[in-house]
Formats: C-alpha cells, sequence, structure tokens
C-alpha cells in the first residue's frame, strides 16, 4: 500500500512528496510558453517546487526548472518565483 496521497507531489529540487496545495506550480504549454501556475489547473506539463525559500534559491542556483523542462528558462520565470514566494503575486 502506497503512503502517499493522490493529490501528491514530487519537489524537483528536494524530490520530497507533498501535496499539491503546498507547492508552486510552474507549466509549460504546447506552444512551449512556461509560467508560474498559480491556480495549478492550466494545461500543459507541469513541474512543482515546494514553497520555502530553500527549495526556490536552490531551484535559481541550478536552474532547475531547466533541467526539468529540457530547455533554457527565462530568468523572468525565476523572478515571478520568488515573487509568489514573498506574496508578492
Amino acid at each position: 500500500m502506497s503512503r502517499f496521497c493522490v493529490g501528491d507531489r514530487k519537489c524537483i529540487v528536494c524530490r520530497n512528496m507533498l501535496n499539491k496545495s503546498m507547492m508552486i506550480r510552474i507549466a509549460r504549454t504546447k506552444d512551449n510558453e512556461i509560467f508560474v501556475d498559480i491556480s495549478g489547473k492550466s494545461c500543459g506539463r507541469g513541474a512543482y517546487i515546494c514553497k520555502n525559500t530553500e527549495c526556490i534559491d536552490k531551484a535559481i542556483k541550478k536552474r532547475a526548472l531547466d533541467r526539468s523542462f529540457k530547455c533554457k528558462i527565462d530568468t523572468s520565470v525565476y523572478d515571478e518565483l520568488k515573487g509568489v514566494l514573498s506574496g508578492e503575486r
């Protein structure tokens, strides 16, 4: 029997499994537009990062989204991540 719930997702930085509501989703559309998905329901492939400064800082330093989406991510997406965490967005 699995110890994880249906709503659990894995952080691309720390690899911890957490509930979807405790994470930030970054989405990539079919047109390769990449953005922070506040609603968590936008169409496209998603990557999840924990809502804490350590994971966000490591994601920026290690360019974790570049690796996850296998393409170069604009720095504005990383800036938007910081904004979401600080409550600006």
